[in-house]
């Protein structure tokens, strides 16, 4: 990983235009950040960059989730960089790995939102938090769907039943209302 490397992701995170609730997100990443190539990797135990796929099927509108084996909950395809710092091909690693589809990559400024939210400890890895940044993956229909072994299923969901599929997590749903936006074509920081 570069020094020129992670002055992308550094420029890519000042030119974000996040919404209220984002923008300390955005502080706490720009921080993180300075702690290099180690913030990438599951190697710092406290905190670690992660990237997510929110992939969304135009034409019903619907979002893909899984039902998350580990956190048991419903969430979009994501993982950790382990190393690799450009995160949106991270998104589109993991969209692979967890649902099988083949998307088309999206560029590093791209980033369509971000998140932080503390995962429990697990199997004596500690409590940690994931610095997760996350792309939108536009699709024209639905596609054929096969979950791995992270999974317990795969669910095209309406986005008007999301909020009762994800018992109304926050960060999900402004998933949603962004959605909405891009869809109806306005900005999405409106």
């Amino acid at each position: 990983m570069s020094a020129i490397e992670l002055k992308d992701f550094q420029r890519a995170l000042e030119a974000y235009m996040p919404e209220e609730e984002e923008e300390d997100f955005r502080i706490r990443m720009l921080t993180l950040l300075q702690k290099g190539p180690l913030a990438f990797s599951r190697e710092m135990l406290s905190a670690h960059f992660t990237a997510s796929a929110w992939i969304v099927e135009t034409s019903t509108p619907s979002v893909l989730l899984l039902h998350h084996r580990k956190l048991d909950r419903w969430l979009q395809p994501g993982g950790h960089a382990d190393g690799e710092l450009q995160l949106g091909k991270v998104a589109h690693k993991e969209a692979l790995e967890e649902t099988g589809l083949n998307l088309p990559p999206v560029p590093l400024e791209a980033i369509f939102d971000l998140d932080i939210h503390q995962i429990p400890e697990h199997k004596g890895i500690p409590a940690h938090h994931h610095y997760d940044v996350r792309f939108l993956f536009l699709l024209p229909q639905k596609s054929e769907v096969k979950a791995n072994h992270e999974s317990r299923a795969l669910a095209w969901v309406p986005l008007d039943e999301v909020a009762e599929k994800t018992g109304e997590e926050p960060s999900i749903l402004r998933l949603v209302r962004k959605s909405r936006a891009v869809l109806h074509g306005k900005p999405k920081d409106l």
